[in-house]
């Protein structure tokens, strides 16, 4: 599930409720309700910095209408976090390919190395007698 996302401002602690994002081709600030998953370019704001927001002279800035209330959880949302819990679980119980693989390969003979033998970028040395 995801985790409460704080304000991108330094020093801010507050939880995001709104996302900026900038069109730069436009000079236009886009402000809006919280995006659903955080992305790179683009900034979540608390409320008291989403409401004081300004932008360069010359930039306008794009405010959408942001809801009243955060959406209550929904059927989608219960059955999705059913899915991912019954998905964990089932992970748990049965041990994956790769660690069955890897237990293969343990029963390989192992050569015995020779000093200056190169595999790779790495190399082989014999403990000094």
């Amino acid at each position: 599930m995801g985790v409460i996302r704080k304000c991108s401002r330094s020093a801010c602690r507050q939880s995001a409720v709104a996302t900026l994002t900038y069109v730069y081709a436009e000079s236009t600030a886009v402000l809006g309700p919280l995006a659903t998953y955080a992305e790179p370019h683009s900034y979540d704001l608390c409320a008291q910095h989403a409401e004081s927001l300004t932008v360069p002279r010359g930039w306008e800035v794009l405010r959408l209408a942001m809801p009243a209330t955060p959406p209550e959880p929904g059927p989608d949302d219960l059955l999705a976090l059913a899915n991912a819990v019954r998905e964990a679980a089932s992970a748990q119980e049965a041990p994956s390919p790769i660690v069955q693989r890897r237990a293969d390969r343990a029963s390989l003979d192992i050569v015995p190395p020779v000093e200056g033998t190169r595999r790779g970028h790495l190399r082989v040395l014999r403990e000094p007698s």
